[in-house]
């Protein structure tokens, strides 16, 4: 879609863009933006000096969407067939410190030896994609390096394992944390949950090898021990596995595809609106003498993480317990609830404030 400006006519970059574009082997539509009324549309003329369809349109009027679509719908390729697309992989990095048990988890989940088991710490030295399916859906599992402290890292071989390992976290949909459960929670398992959180990966914390303690220590003893070490990260779900013999990792993976799908939901903007709403009233954002923080709406712009934008007059206003208030708001009424969000405070002139909180 080539977006021209009704109001201001052929510009230079109007021009110079039209010339980069027929350079791209793809159909091109004109856009004639800001044509907010029937006595602008003589001026759209002016713009079939490029040689291509004009639609007239304005945004802000929401003026020839219709036309829009169906020009559109003209310029796509016909459908092959009625098949639908393959639908896409879920990427699984199974990460933790060496030794935790990864490699094992993932020969069960493949059934059979694809990978270097040993008792030596540290034998998968470079990160492995291993594709399985899952209830008809296809994962792909990506088992990483064990993570080193960054101090004790000594050697090229091991500053190259903790960089693919970060690499693959980056890569990941969703992050398997793995702990051994014979083991205390080490500075590695919370550089590597910091680095997690940081990139806003959704992530579960598993306890694996639970074999070795099966009716010696309740499992809620080990989930209250993670509550308790990583406090800002209390929405990630908890899976106690066994990943020698397989208890409990078919339903592991199973809650690993909902968070997948909770991390690509997408809200409407009245849905999120009646949830900021609701918590506003319940809790106004505090006021000080020089600051008398308002706020006004929210959109969310993106998912896979959720992002969410909220609008008010002074985001400095707004400290980070209340920035934490609505995340947590959003977190308890919306359908991502135990992955991350993004969370953005942007301000808005008053002149241009409109009230979008009951928009449809």
């Amino acid at each position: 879609l080539f977006v021209v400006d009704t109001r201001a006519g052929v510009t230079a970059l109007d021009q110079e863009v039209d010339r980069r574009l027929r350079r791209v082997n793809v159909p091109v539509l004109c856009v004639a933006n800001k044509t907010d009324h029937e006595k602008l549309d003589a001026q759209v003329g002016e713009f079939q000096v490029f040689g291509r369809k004009v639609v007239a349109v304005s945004a802000e009027q929401r003026r020839g969407k219709g036309e829009l679509l169906e020009a559109i719908a003209e310029l796509l390729p016909p459908s092959s067939g009625t098949e639908a697309p393959p639908e896409a992989e879920m990427k699984l990095a199974i990460v933790g410190r060496r030794n935790v048990g990864k490699s094992t988890f993932i020969n069960t989940l493949v059934q059979e030896e694809r990978l270097i088991v040993s008792e030596v710490p540290g034998t998968t030295r470079d990160s492995v994609d291993v594709r399985f399916e899952l209830n008809g859906k296809p994962l792909i599992a990506i088992d990483t390096p064990g993570f080193r402290r960054a101090k004790s890292i000594a050697t090229d071989i091991d500053f190259y394992s903790t960089a693919r390992a970060e690499r693959s976290i980056r890569r990941a949909d969703v992050v398997l944390m793995f702990f051994d459960c014979k083991e205390p929670i080490s500075k590695v398992d919370k550089q590597l949950c910091k680095y997690i959180a940081e990139q806003y990966k959704p992530c579960m914390f598993v306890v694996n090898k639970w074999d070795l303690l099966a009716g010696q220590v309740p499992e809620s003893r080990w989930i209250d021990y993670l509550r308790d070490t990583f406090r800002s990260m209390w929405y990630v779900p908890v899976a106690i596995i066994s990943g020698k013999t397989g208890k409990n990792v078919k339903r592991m993976l199973t809650r690993a595809q909902a968070l997948f799908k909770q991390a690509q939901s997408r809200v409407s903007t009245s849905r999120l609106n009646k949830v900021l709403q609701e918590a506003i009233q319940r809790n106004p954002p505090p006021s000080t003498r020089s600051l008398s923080p308002r706020i006004y709406y929210a959109t969310q712009v993106a998912a896979s993480p959720p992002t969410v934008v909220v609008f008010c007059n002074n985001p400095a206003a707004i400290s980070q317990t209340y920035r934490q208030f609505l995340l947590n708001a959003f977190r308890q009424n919306l359908p991502f609830g135990e992955v991350p969000i993004k969370l953005y405070l942007r301000s808005r002139a008053k002149s241009e404030q409109h009230d979008q909180i009951e928009a449809r």
